[in-house]
C-alpha cells in the first residue's frame, strides 16, 4: 500500500470549504476559516466540523484503499458506550461499493447534555475497502455526516490520480439539522445527497444543526461560492430558539437574499419553509425536550399577536417575501417544506422534530421530483 498525500496531491476534498491542519492530519470544515471570528457559540464551530456531504474524490486502479482517521464523538456519563460515529461509504463510478463503521477515536465525556466536557484522548483507526473493480475508476469516499473526522492518511495498492473535471451543476444548500441529517443512515442517505444524485448535480451542504439563524457570514459565504443552484431552508431553528420576532425576521430574510444576489443575481434560488413539526406549528418557541424525549414548545400562542413566531407564521412570511420579490427576481422560488414531510407523517419524527433515516431518503426523492422536474425551479 502506498500513502497518498491528502493536501496538495491528487485527492480532491469536495463539500469542505476549509482544511485545518491538526496534530494528527487535516480536519475538513464546512465554513471558511474567516467566519470563526464572527461567532462566539462553540456549537457553530462544532457543527461545521461534522462533514455532512464531505467526500474524498479521486481516480485509481487500486483494488484496495484504506483511510486512517481520528474521529471525535460524545458520551454521557450515564451511557455505557460513546455515541455512534457513523459510516464511511465508498462509491465507485457512482455506485455503492462498501460501508464501514467509522472507528471511535477521541471521546468527549459529559455529565449531561450541555454540560462541561472532558476529553478522553483516542487513537486514529483505519477502515479498508477491498475487492474494488479492476482498472481505472472514479472513487468517492464519503465521511460520516455526524462526526468530526480528522484525516490522517489515505493508502492505496495502485496508482491514484486527480479526478476528471466534474461537469455537473453545483448546488449549494443551507439549512438546519434537518438538512445536516445527523439521523440519516449514512452520508449518502442525507436528503440533499439523495436529491443531488437524482438530479444529476453536485451538492455542497451547509446545513448546520441548531444554527440555521440567517447569520450574515453564511450569506457572504454562499455569495462568494461558485453555484449554479442555491436553496435555503429557513425557520425551524429561528422558531425553536425564539431568535427573531416577526418585525426582525422579514428584514433578516431580505438581507440574506440581498447578500447572495450581489454575486448570484440570476442563479435559481429556492427559499424553503420548515417541514412539519407539530409542537411548533401554532405555539412559539423556545423549546425543550420533555420527559418523553420529544420536543416541547415553551412559548404562549397568545404572543403571536405581538410578533412571536410559529411555523405557521414563518411559512406565511416566507411566501409573502418571495411573492413580493419575484417581480424583480424571477429566478426566486418558494417551496412549502410540508411538501417534503407533511403533518400526516408526524410518526416519522422520532423526537417530534427530526425525521427518521427512511424519511430523509423520502424527502430527497420528493425534493428532486419538485426541484428538478421539467417545470421545476432547478430544471
Amino acid at each position: 500500500m502506498r500513502t497518498v498525500p491528502l493536501v496538495d496531491g491528487p485527492v480532491e476534498l469536495r463539500g469542505a470549504l476549509d482544511l485545518e491542519i491538526t496534530r494528527s492530519g487535516v480536519m475538513p470544515r464546512r465554513l471558511p476559516a474567516w467566519t470563526t471570528e464572527q461567532y462566539q457559540d462553540p456549537s457553530v464551530y462544532g457543527v461545521t466540523l461534522m462533514p455532512s456531504g464531505v467526500r474524498l474524490v479521486f481516480r485509481t486502479d487500486a483494488r484496495a484503499v484504506e483511510l486512517e482517521v481520528l474521529t471525535s464523538t460524545g458520551q454521557l456519563d450515564t451511557d455505557p458506550e460513546p455515541r455512534p460515529t457513523g459510516m464511511l461509504e465508498l462509491l465507485v463510478d457512482g455506485a455503492p461499493a462498501g460501508r464501514r463503521q467509522a472507528p471511535v477515536g477521541n471521546v468527549m465525556r459529559m455529565a449531561g447534555p450541555g454540560g462541561a466536557q472532558r476529553l478522553i484522548p483516542g487513537e486514529p483507526g483505519s477502515v479498508r475497502f477491498d475487492g474494488l473493480p479492476a482498472g481505472m475508476k472514479n472513487v468517492e469516499l464519503w465521511l460520516p455526516q455526524q462526526t468530526p473526522t480528522e484525516l490522517v492518511a489515505l493508502r492505496a495498492d495502485g496508482e491514484v490520480l486527480e479526478p476528471l473535471p466534474d461537469g455537473r451543476r453545483r448546488w449549494v444548500h443551507y439549512g438546519s439539522s434537518i438538512s445536516h441529517c445527523l439521523e440519516a443512515d449514512g452520508p449518502t442517505g442525507t436528503w440533499p445527497v439523495v436529491a443531488a444524485g437524482l438530479g444529476g448535480v453536485e451538492v455542497i451542504n451547509l446545513g448546520q444543526a441548531g444554527n440555521e439563524l440567517l447569520d450574515p457570514y453564511v450569506a457572504r459565504t454562499i455569495r462568494d461560492l461558485p453555484a449554479d443552484l442555491i436553496s435555503l431552508k429557513v425557520g425551524i431553528n429561528i422558531v425553536g430558539l425564539a431568535a427573531f420576532r416577526l418585525r426582525t425576521f422579514g428584514p433578516a430574510v431580505h438581507g440574506f437574499l440581498d447578500t447572495i444576489r450581489e454575486k448570484h443575481p440570476d442563479t435559481p434560488l429556492l427559499l424553503m419553509s420548515p417541514v412539519s413539526c407539530p409542537a411548533l406549528e401554532e405555539t412559539p418557541g423556545p423549546t425543550t425536550m420533555g420527559p418523553d424525549g420529544k420536543i416541547t414548545a415553551l412559548g404562549e400562542p397568545a404572543d403571536v399577536a405581538d410578533g412571536a413566531l410559529t411555523l405557521t407564521v414563518v411559512r406565511a412570511e416566507l411566501a409573502r417575501i418571495v411573492a413580493a420579490r419575484q417581480a424583480r427576481d424571477p429566478h426566486l422560488h418558494y417551496l412549502d417544506g410540508r411538501e417534503l414531510l407533511g403533518p400526516d407523517e408526524a410518526a416519522e419524527l422520532a423526537d417530534g422534530l427530526h425525521p427518521t433515516a427512511a424519511a430523509y431518503r423520502r424527502m430527497g426523492k420528493r425534493f428532486a421530483a419538485h426541484a428538478f422536474a421539467d417545470d421545476g425551479p432547478f430544471r
